[in-house]
């Protein structure tokens, strides 16, 4: 098993730019899939992005593509998520999470960190 905290979450005005961390205590994240999701409340889980491979082969949902950036620091073994011309609809906890590398199924789960856009 292994333990995935996030990290980055804030309030930002509408227009402005947040970095999320996740950072993982067991296996290093090059032997994982790592996917950020994102919960609003009242809302279901919504799909971010996956990283299947690390290889920068990313896929985003539609509703972030050209604003939002997955990337991975393998020295540091963090993932980051560069969040770029935020919505107040980009409102929402986001949850790092992980599983078996080129799947998308999910293993683990981080806690969440909170995103808040104000207009």
């Amino acid at each position: 098993q292994v333990q995935l905290v996030e990290s980055g979450g804030g309030t930002v005005q509408a227009g402005g730019s947040l970095r999320l961390s996740c950072t993982t205590s067991g296996r290093a994240f090059s032997n994982y899939a790592v996917n950020w999701f994102r919960q609003a409340p009242g809302k279901e889980r919504e799909f971010v992005v996956i990283d299947k491979w690390g290889d920068g082969s990313a896929d985003y949902s539609d509703s972030v593509k050209g604003r939002f950036t997955i990337s991975r620091d393998k020295a540091k073994n963090t993932v980051y998520l560069q969040m770029n011309s935020l919505k107040p609809e980009d409102t929402a906890v986001y949850y790092c999470a992980a599983g078996p590398r080129g799947s998308s199924l999910v293993d683990y789960w981080g806690q969440g960190t909170q995103v808040t856009v104000s207009s």
